[in-house]
């Protein structure tokens, strides 16, 4: 009798897009990006946030296009 190898399951694409979806804690530090780099004036937070959402599981067309904030802070 000859054995035959079956081939592994595919993943389901719905556990690939578990595995790439954002923390709390990432929207929350790209939403304060946001607003850093709005000048730190008030602005709308739910806005910011779900902007932050918005790029973080959408993925970037290239390394040039997404830009990286910097967090500056000041002693007070």
């Amino acid at each position: 009798m000859s054995k035959t190898k079956e081939a592994p399951a595919p993943k389901s694409k719905k556990v690939a897009a578990l595995k790439s979806k954002p923390t709390q804690d990432q929207i929350a530090a790209r939403a304060y990006g946001i607003y850093l780099e709005r000048g730190a004036t008030p602005g709308d937070p739910m806005q910011d946030w779900l902007q932050a959402e918005r790029e973080l599981t959408t993925a970037p067309k290239s390394k040039k296009s997404r830009s990286k904030s910097k967090v500056i802070t000041f002693a007070a």
